[in-house]
């Protein structure tokens, strides 16, 4: 039998789910309506559980178990609460729920250092194009600019933020302030290693660099009827071409992911040439020149493409992320609380993307990985195994157990 702690973990995670903007499918993007009942639950969640707690100015959910004195350092355990489209129930809210469920497994005892738990308001980058807004906040790297950037509908972040009830101006009052020991955070792998490799938990060493764009393939709109192929200048035949070489190129570099994940054709008629097609590219390695190596290649190849074809190309950087080391003692302070526990410190690296990676710019950053079943992820089968939960249970509370030790607890 699992035991209940961990068995909550997956109810909530089960309550949480039907908070979507789309009826059938898990769809919870920033601040947008299905947030509010997350945000109700959650904090309920945390004050049973003891902690105190309060909404940033970007919509981080934040509750705090006090330390054994007032004046003690922090730490820092947080995931994301938004989702990409028709998502699983564990990429993010699981890592909260964990966190609060850590919270709920000290009993009221107090530890040398406050628990910061928090619900990060978006990290996945589906409504306005760019990730880890909530996190930026809370590390003091959220740029002004983005408040201008608008979603599909037109409303800008600012708009955004201020009909959640929310006050752009209060960003800069969100960054983190005092003495943090770190930041941890709870996450399904997203992948296939720790599957193959019958591990229940895994111990990430590195977040890997990624560069996010969109790039625009300008051409000219025409009747798809009386224009001959040679005359034309077919927007969407380049972007496809592109694509291909995308996809070559990162089958021929090893380590390297690179996708195109989203495409706009305007005008969007069957009968009409396309005169403008707008594309995502998302370039990943471990390896920064590797990385930004391939980038100036796929931005070479598309210039040659656009040239060849009579079309133009435009580049807009969303992203662009070096690769992040986890930091070395927390790294070993959760390698032995593994150990502890009879749990293998499998190192591994992280293809995805996670808050942690924003955090260390601000404070000392660290993560585990439960096994994802399958390896599936972004995705409605996403799964997570009840016995790896009450694992990463285990191992949170002998890291927090160590750590207080560390600083002269008990």
């Amino acid at each position: 039998m699992v035991d209940r702690f961990a068995q909550t973990v997956l109810e909530r995670c089960d309550q949480l789910a039907p908070c979507s903007e789309v009826p059938g499918q898990i769809t919870r993007t920033f601040l947008r309506d299905p947030m509010r009942e997350v945000h109700r639950l959650v904090r309920g969640w945390m004050e049973q559980a003891g902690m105190q707690v309060r909404l940033d100015a970007v919509g981080n959910l934040i509750g705090t178990y006090p330390a054994a004195t007032p004046d003690a350092p922090k730490l820092m355990i947080g995931s994301h609460l938004d989702t990409v489209p028709d998502a699983g129930r564990y990429d993010g809210p699981l890592g909260v729920l964990l966190g609060i469920a850590l919270v709920e497994r000290l009993a009221g005892r107090r530890l040398g250092f406050a628990l910061e738990v928090v619900g990060f308001s978006e990290e996945e980058g589906v409504r306005f194009k760019v990730p880890f807004l909530g996190s930026r906040a809370l590390a003091g790297s959220f740029d002004p600019e983005l408040l201008e950037l608008t979603d599909e509908r037109g409303v800008s972040v600012a708009q955004a933020i201020r009909a959640y009830g929310l006050e752009p101006a209060e960003i800069p009052h969100a960054a983190v302030q005092g003495n943090y020991l770190g930041y941890l955070e709870f996450h399904i792998e997203q992948g296939p290693v720790l599957e193959a490799e019958r591990l229940p938990l895994g111990l990430v060493e590195a977040i890997v660099g990624q560069n996010r764009l969109e790039l625009e393939f300008t051409g000219k709109a025409a009747h798809a009827g009386t224009t001959p192929m040679p005359l034309r200048r077919d927007a969407l035949a380049g972007a496809a071409q592109f694509v291909t070489d995308v996809e070559y190129l990162a089958r021929q570099t090893p380590g390297l992911v690179a996708t195109v994940g989203q495409m706009a054709v305007e005008p969007g008629a069957g009968n009409v040439i396309p005169g403008l097609v707008r594309l995502s590219l998302d370039v990943r390695h471990a390896q920064d020149e590797v990385r930004l190596d391939a980038l100036e290649r796929l931005r070479n190849i598309a210039q040659r493409i656009a040239q060849e074809r009579g079309l133009a190309v435009a580049f807009t950087p969303k992203l662009e992320q070096p690769a992040v080391p986890m930091d070395g003692h927390l790294q070993s302070l959760l390698a032995a609380a593994m150990r502890d526990r009879g749990y293998s410190p499998y190192k591994l690296q992280s293809g995805a993307g996670h808050d942690a990676m924003i955090l260390a710019g601000r404070m000392p950053s660290a993560m585990l990985f439960l096994r994802s079943p399958g390896g599936i992820s972004h995705n409605p089968q996403e799964a997570v195994l009840p016995e790896d939960v009450e694992a990463a249970l285990e191992v949170g509370l002998r890291f927090l157990e160590r750590l207080d030790s560390s600083l002269g607890g008990k």
